[in-house]
């Protein structure tokens, strides 16, 4: 099992996070973004999307965060990332896609380059333009979060999969985590669990 990977993407540490949990063995390949390695001709074969991360397991070729985490949890069902029980599964999804698809996506490298290179926007709008929708988000999931220990339930799952790598992210541009209290608790329990702690990227 390789894992194309770069420690500072949330998408990626969000998969490295399942890995852990699941307790199942892998080969990390890193990419620099920010040099463009994962556009390289070589990488492209493997994720024509050019995005990390990506996941090879015998002929498999399989990119997407999300998509990665369903097919592990399909492969290794224990313990279980996406709830069995619809409703379960219904509201661990809305958690995980608040952040997977309302934050992450227009806050990832290549929007913020846009902006930098293509708009002509100075580090403080860019970094404006990142905290306004963290904490917009933010503030939808502290009003979602369910009364249990962790932000998916009684264990970590995909929620709290997604949630560290955002809160981490969030802590590394500044983001007042006041106004959350209960996520940023969640986020910090869940965080301290060794497969969690594992998957972090170095400090930054």
């Amino acid at each position: 099992m390789i894992l194309h990977d770069f420690p500072l993407s949330s998408a990626s540490y969000r998969v490295r996070i399942v890995l852990n949990l699941k307790g199942l063995a892998y080969e990390k390949r890193n990419y620099v973004l920010r040099a463009g390695e994962q556009r390289s001709p070589e990488y492209l074969a493997v994720n024509p999307a050019g995005l990390v991360p990506a996941l090879e397991v015998g002929g498999l070729r399989l990119g997407q965060s999300l998509a990665i985490i369903d097919y592990l949890d399909a492969l290794h069902p224990k313990p279980r990332m996406i709830p069995a029980d619809p409703i379960e599964r219904a509201r661990a999804m809305e958690l995980t896609l608040t952040i997977a698809c309302d934050i992450h996506p227009i806050n990832n490298l290549r929007i913020l380059q846009y902006l930098e290179h293509d708009l002509g926007q100075d580090k403080a709008a860019v970094d404006g333009w990142y905290r306004h929708w963290v904490e917009q988000g933010f503030a939808t999931l502290e009003k979602l979060l369910p009364d249990t220990s962790f932000a998916g339930g009684d264990a970590p799952n995909i929620v709290d999969a997604c949630l560290v790598p955002q809160m981490f992210n969030a802590r590394r541009f500044k983001v007042d985590l006041t106004p959350f209290p209960r996520l940023t608790a969640m986020a910090d329990r869940a965080g301290e669990t060794p497969a969690f702690r594992n998957a972090a990227p170095p400090l930054v």
